[in-house]
């Protein structure tokens, strides 16, 4: 610490799910360490209730990013109404973007903290607003959670979003990525990024969004599950990059060899929840399989947690995971497969299993090994709440950034 208590606001679009989570807890941790920190974010800022050793700025008039599902028409004209719709939604929430962070780069501008963090950068026209403020002497750094545009359907359109984003990153400073892949990863797509401003750094446990969140009991008279029988659990964002449908083809060939439940729990964002259930109704696994297409509450996260004898991470594509660290804080072993920094967090055969990317055979015998045996798995749950208490504490994290952060901010 010095003298002087560093002015950091830290940017987040999105006022609720796991990017306000992370942050919230970043925040907290940068305060803990001397840090003077404001948090600015959406309008719809979600931890309102939560302890605050930071200030919250919820300027940002922004739509709501976990927004209730829209069930569309069945008819060719209602298909077509509801996609024109989606366009002009589109079209609108550009604009508004545009203007929100027009009146933000002002306002950073004039406040001039000595650092400015920033989370993913969704739009490469956010760089022309990076660069206005870099122009004007702000100092810029960013925890960049992602920089590929995954979710696209069309190759044309992600290889356009990443020649694009090339423009984003050359105004930070510091770029912090969590674990050396991640780091490794980005070098490779960025090379014209210099590496000395490319900075590793784990992913901060989720104990204190994990202890803010128990609701109390578990979840299972929620889901009719019966008492006693294992239950693994897949809990996020439902996006095609998460690979739920392996997951279930997996879940349907560990079936017949152990008696447990399946559950699916997250916000549905480009897939069709009824296409998994049909799936799982296909694959004779109907009765055994709940998919929870909505955006859980806070308060009913550790309760999901709690009925979880083994969490399951079945990503196709990902960088890190707030998941896994909530599965450790919570008691809970994991299965990922190896993409992203993913490996890096999981002790394979201690806190969980690392499985081959798409692969629904090895993830079946990862998943009858844990659902065989619950004792086993609650002894690797006990093994990886230890491991992250060990290793991925806040305060050595926000240690480093606030190290790299009072460097950069003095060049």
């Amino acid at each position: 610490m010095t003298d002087h208590a560093m002015r950091i606001t830290v940017v987040e679009n999105d006022g609720a799910g796991g990017m306000i989570h992370y942050a919230y807890q970043m925040c907290s941790a940068l305060a803990a360490e001397g840090a003077d920190v404001t948090l600015v974010t959406s309008q719809h800022y979600e931890l309102g209730t939560l302890e605050h050793s930071f200030e919250v700025d919820a300027r940002l008039k922004l739509w709501r990013n976990i927004e209730p599902t829209r069930t569309p028409g069945t008819g060719a004209a209602a298909r077509a109404l509801a996609a024109i719709g989606k366009l002009v939604r589109r079209a609108w929430r550009g604009v508004r973007f545009f203007i929100e962070w027009n009146r933000l780069t002002r306002r950073l501008i004039e406040q001039r903290p000595d650092i400015v963090q920033f989370a993913t950068i969704r739009f490469p026209f956010q760089a022309l607003f990076l660069r206005r403020m870099q122009r004007a002497g702000l100092t810029l750094t960013q925890v960049c959670h992602e920089w590929q545009f995954r979710e696209a359907r069309l190759p044309i359109l992600r290889s356009l979003n990443d020649r694009l984003a090339r423009h984003v990153y050359p105004p930070f400073s510091a770029i912090f990525l969590h674990g050396e892949a991640n780091l490794e990863a980005f070098s490779a797509m960025y090379p014209g990024v210099e590496r000395s401003r490319l900075h590793a750094i784990l992913h901060g446990d989720e104990s204190m969004l994990v202890a803010a969140a128990d609701g109390g009991g578990d979840s299972r008279s929620r889901y009719g599950l019966p008492p006693d029988r294992p239950v693994a659990v897949f809990f996020g964002g439902l996006r095609p990059s998460k690979g739920v449908d392996d997951l279930i083809e997996a879940f349907a060939l560990a079936r017949p060899q152990v008696e447990a439940s399946l559950v699916v729990a997250g916000y549905a964002s480009g897939v069709d929840p009824d296409a998994y259930r049909a799936s799982a109704g296909r694959l004779g696994i109907g009765p055994d399989v709940v998919i929870d297409a909505r955006y859980l509450p806070l308060g009913e996260v550790a309760p999901l947690l709690r009925i979880a004898t083994v969490v399951v991470l079945p990503y196709r594509s990902a960088t890190a995971s707030g998941v896994l660290q909530a599965s450790y804080a919570a008691g809970r072993p994991v299965i990922v497969t190896d993409v992203g920094g993913l490996p890096e967090a999981v002790v394979d055969g201690s806190t969980g299993f690392v499985v081959p990317v798409s692969d629904p055979d090895a993830l079946a015998t990862a998943l009858i090994k844990m659902l065989s045996d619950p004792a086993e798995a609650a002894e690797m749950g006990m093994a990886a709440l230890a491991y992250a208490h060990e290793h991925y504490s806040w305060q050595p994290i926000a240690g480093e950034i606030l190290a790299v952060s009072r460097e950069v901010s003095q060049r």
